[in-house]
């Protein structure tokens, strides 16, 4: 199937612009009345826990999964009635891999490039130029059952590229890989965004929005509680350093008189005591002079977890 033109449209316009997004299923409200724009060649982020709304946003976008109320226009265009389109310029990397396993490498991309109404030669160029970028040039003809998940994972990004998306929608990138495998997937989506593709991704893990997000919207029970970049949100809503302390006991809030007055703010998690201030490291030096003595202590830099802790009194891995 040819793809159906899009409009030029406006490159100073959102590729993605929502207003009151709803999503419901029954009673149950996933995504409450959002409002989101995706600016051309940005890398955007929707980071929060599992439920809150991340994914059930993504398949709105992808068009689909229609809105239960609200608008929304990718591409300047409106999903309802031109879905087809909109797809055809996509690139769709869902939480789960869908690759063939019984196929070749190659041959995954052959067939879905196929999908598009790309000719055989065309879709064979594509997939070598694709297998290429991935790093997986040498590993064309195996089988893909055997492959690693990083692997895997670099397939599936490889194949939502062969229609040369204008558009990038990563739901999870990179849960279940290790940590060498991830960052081999952030540089590649790093030189996507360089060659001008627009990236869309939900994610849980803090670093990963950090490293690959200019902006991103902190989403929790289907409402967007904040936006902004990973550093103006850490700015605004932390400090600049938090000090980490463990304590030999069943309840950390036996603690809180001891630390009283030492930070800025202070947060209870079930195995340890978050202070948060300016400088860990006079923090950790006071609580030595009241004869504090926790079973470890350090000082970190503020993240995108504080931000969400502070936020919504909870953690990413709720």
């Amino acid at each position: 199937m040819a793809a159906e033109p899009l409009p030029a449209g406006d490159p100073a316009e959102p590729l993605i612009s929502a207003r009151g997004l709803v999503k419901t299923f029954g009673d149950f409200t996933a995504v409450d009345a959002i409002d989101v724009d995706v600016r051309p060649g940005e890398a955007f982020g929707f980071l929060g826990p599992n439920g809150a709304g991340k994914s059930s946003t993504m398949k709105m976008i992808g068009c689909v999964s229609p809105p239960s109320a609200g608008s929304l226009r990718i591409m300047g265009l409106d999903p309802a009635t031109h879905g087809p389109a909109i797809r055809a310029r996509l690139g769709v990397v869902p939480q789960r891999d869908t690759l063939d396993e019984e196929l070749t490498v190659e041959e995954n991309i052959w067939v879905y490039g196929r999908y598009f109404g790309l000719s055989r030669s065309e879709v064979r160029r594509r997939a070598a130029e694709l297998l290429e970028f991935a790093q997986l040039a040498e590993r064309s003809r195996s089988v893909v059952e055997p492959l690693s998940g990083g692997m895997k994972r670099r397939l599936t990004i490889a194949r939502a590229l062969v229609n040369q998306p204008r558009i990038l929608l990563l739901d999870e990138p990179t849960t279940g890989l290790d940590p060498q495998a991830r960052h081999v997937l952030w540089d590649r989506l790093f030189r996507l965004k360089r060659e001008g593709v627009t990236l869309v991704l939900t994610t849980h893990y803090m670093d990963e929005a950090e490293q690959l997000c200019d902006r991103l919207v902190v989403m929790d029970h289907g409402r967007i509680v904040a936006e902004g970049s990973p550093r103006s949100l850490i700015e605004e809503h932390s400090t600049r350093e938090v000090l980490e302390l463990r304590f030999d006991s069943d309840d950390h809030r036996e603690h809180l008189a001891a630390v009283d007055g030492v930070a800025d703010r202070v947060e209870v998690l079930p195995d340890r005591l978050l202070l948060y201030t300016a400088d860990g490291e006079s923090a950790q030096a006071e609580l030595g002079r009241r004869g504090v003595e926790p079973l470890s202590s350090l000082v970190r830099r503020s993240t995108l977890e504080d931000v969400f802790l502070h936020l919504t009194g909870r953690t990413l891995v709720d």
